[in-house]
């Protein structure tokens, strides 16, 4: 087990030394602006724009800096004023046409018009049609007429009466019965050509063959 550098001891604890004492000065430094913004809090508007070297801001019109009414120190009321005077005093700003975004106060959850209905249901979706029983359908039984009702018996009965001819006696003198077979007969089937050889004498020209 090998020990760290004795530099790298030190020098962690010297980062965590100054990391304290910065932690230290910044709590210091916003206990005294919270200590000087209650202070300002409480005096007067003319007193407080004193104290910030501030103008009034009554008195501002277009093309004067504002922003220095933006500072944390600043009580809320003297920022407001500053604000309310920036925007009468730029006619863009204004003019308030309701073609902005801001113009509309989305912390309130309503829908756009009164008269808007929906059959949405948050966590059901449109399930109110489903609900909803169906309307009665007549059944086709309903729609067949009365004579409908009327049996295979009382067909019979009511049928006229066919008049009786006498059957027709077929001539089998000359019939001949045909009995196929469920075999089908075996289909043409063309010889096998074969190769034949014609030889002649030793003692001739060249043997010839011949194909047929």
């Amino acid at each position: 087990m090998t020990r760290g550098k004795p530099s790298d001891f030190w020098s962690r604890r010297k980062a965590r030394v100054a990391e304290a004492e910065r932690a230290e000065v910044a709590a210091r430094t916003d206990l005294t602006e919270a200590e000087d913004h209650a202070r300002i809090e409480a005096l007067p508007d003319d007193e407080a724009l004193a104290e910030l070297n501030l103008p009034d801001p009554d008195t501002l019109k277009m093309g004067d800096d504002f922003t220095g009414f933006m500072r944390r120190a600043v009580p809320e009321r003297l920022r407001r004023r500053a604000l309310r005077q920036l925007w009468t005093s730029n006619p863009v700003l204004a003019c308030v046409d309701g073609l902005n975004d801001y113009d509309d106060d989305y912390r309130i959850v309503e829908v756009s018009g009164a008269d808007m209905k929906t059959a949405y249901q948050v966590g059901r979706g449109f399930v109110q049609k489903v609900l909803e029983p169906e309307p009665d359908t007549p059944k086709a039984d309903d729609l067949q007429p009365d004579d409908a009702t009327e049996t295979p018996e009382d067909a019979l009965v009511h049928a006229p009466e066919a008049t009786q001819e006498p059957a027709q006696v077929s001539d089998t003198r000359h019939t001949h019965v045909i009995h196929e077979s469920d075999t089908p007969e075996p289909a043409f089937v063309a010889p096998r050509r074969r190769m034949r050889f014609a030889f002649e004498d030793a003692q001739g020209p060249n043997p010839q063959d011949t194909t047929t």
